[in-house]
């Protein structure tokens, strides 16, 4: 999967942790059944009238932090291929089938767990479900699929580090987790991609694609009880085996200050995250975090953007974003400037995150930020694909309806003192992980005063882990 469908995947895991909504309480999530089947799947179930589609998600409880080291990529791989031929189609047959009924049938894997998506039209939908299952439950991964997946997965990582902006989380993230849990890539690099093999893909699948390993959610323009018993009968039969969870290693903050220049020789711009390891999904605090960090990077008047782009212009961005996950993810500033302006522009971020914790946020801005949250629209639940995904990744995460039904409430709970507890509690201060991409010469001399710990990469180097040489 691209970079681009990658940070949709991001931020709709962030709407469904830091939820949105609008005009006082009139967004709630439709009410939905819940049915375990007698195999463990969990089935979902939402209707959802008013325009002819269903959406399928099947969340797979287990991602890409099941990848055996050295093999990073496999979940990801995994799941693209399952639409890539089955018992009964070739790949090119699966998607001529796919695309005569206008629906689509789409796979991949993040840290935490892997989803299978398909859309249908309510007149197609038993053809549609028969397409969907098969992808699900009879993926024959030919080998001449793996080796093309393979290849363009390379071209695709080779790619992307043409363009820092596209690889500077992955890069963070790495160097954050020291190349450990969230530290390794779902989408794999020049190295890991090399050493995949049909086998191990076949061994993933068989390993964690088990029914009670699965949510499946169904949204849309259907009747409950109708809905319940085609899944049965497609789904129901489907053996049981147990599954093996996988543990995520839950790494506490970093200590102190390290530093990491990934030296892009071409670059005429420096790309940089700050940060450190932050909270997990269903924190308590995570309404109020999403409050302050609206204030602080989240949206475009935020005092980061202010600072760093309205009032200096030293870049044309910056942002400040939680990934909260099933351990404790990161937690990054990320801007960029021109490489001249590299040290001034890491300055001026670290003053705006001092001034957080020192002065907190005023009254008036909270009220802002409560408005502002308020009165967006939330992008998750809008359509039956969406409402889908939700109720599918909240029940993975153990939250449920209220994240969006009660936040109004939650959301004027949120004092000054509590937003300066939080700061105290979830924004990094003294202890930072810095990651930049630049021209290495032009920039090594200006940004050694960040760090007492500092290392160096070359971006043309395979992989983005394991550790790189310290200066």
């Amino acid at each position: 999967m691209n970079m681009a469908k990658k940070f949709s995947i991001f931020l709709t895991v962030l709407v469904l942790i830091f939820p949105a909504a609008i005009n006082a309480q009139s967004i709630h999530i439709p009410p939905h059944e819940k049915v375990v089947f007698k195999n463990g799947l969990t089935v979902l179930l939402l209707e959802k009238h008013g325009v002819p589609i269903v959406n399928f998600a099947a969340l797979v409880k287990t991602g890409s932090a099941a990848d055996p080291q050295g093999e990073e990529g496999l979940a990801s791989i995994t799941a693209q291929l399952l639409r890539k031929g089955t018992q009964k189609r070739t790949a090119q047959q699966f998607a001529a089938d796919t695309d005569f009924t206008g629906g689509s049938v789409e796979a991949d894997a993040s840290a935490d767990f892997s989803t299978v998506q398909g859309e249908f039209l309510n007149k197609d939908l038993t053809r549609g479900l028969e397409l969907y299952s098969d992808a699900l439950l009879h993926p024959v991964f030919p080998q001449a699929e793996v080796d093309k997946l393979l290849a363009q997965s390379l071209d695709g990582v080779r790619a992307a580090k043409d363009e820092a902006r596209s690889v500077l989380g992955t890069y963070y993230n790495a160097y954050l987790f020291n190349g450990n849990g969230y530290g390794r890539t779902a989408d794999g690099d020049e190295i890991s991609l090399t050493k995949i093999r049909r086998e191990a893909i076949v061994k993933f699948y068989e390993t964690y694609y088990a029914p009670g390993n699965i949510i499946l959610a169904a949204a849309g323009d259907f009747q409950t009880a109708d809905m319940k018993k085609k899944l049965e009968e497609v789904f129901g039969q489907w053996t049981s085996k147990p599954v093996t969870a996988i543990k995520i290693p839950v790494l506490p903050p970093v200590k102190g200050k390290k530093l990491l220049l990934v030296d892009k020789p071409d670059a005429t711009q420096t790309y940089f995250a700050i940060g450190n390891v932050a909270t997990a999904a269903g924190d308590p605090d995570r309404v109020a975090i999403r409050l302050v960090n609206t204030v602080f990077g989240g949206r475009f008047t935020s005092l980061l953007n202010e600072a760093l782009r309205v009032e200096s212009g030293l870049t044309y961005g910056a942002i400040s974003a939680f990934d909260p996950r099933k351990a404790p993810g990161p937690f990054g500033i990320y801007s960029y400037t021109k490489n001249e302006s590299t040290a001034q522009a890491i300055d001026m971020a670290l003053q705006v995150l001092q001034k957080l914790h020192k002065q907190g946020i005023t009254a008036e801005e909270l009220a802002s930020a409560k408005s502002y949250i308020k009165g967006q629209f939330p992008p998750s639940i809008e359509t039956s694909r969406q409402l889908a995904q939700i109720i599918a990744i909240n029940e993975f995460y153990g939250l449920d309806d209220r994240e969006i039904n009660d936040l109004e409430a939650r959301l004027d709970a949120v004092t000054p003192v509590i937003a300066q507890q939080v700061i105290q509690k979830h924004f990094p201060a003294g202890d930072l992980v810095f990651t930049l991409i630049g021209k290495s010469s032009d920039i090594s001399g200006a940004i050694q005063k960040f760090a007492d710990k500092r290392d160096a990469r070359v971006i043309s180097e395979p992989g983005f882990w394991p550790p790189p040489v310290q200066n």
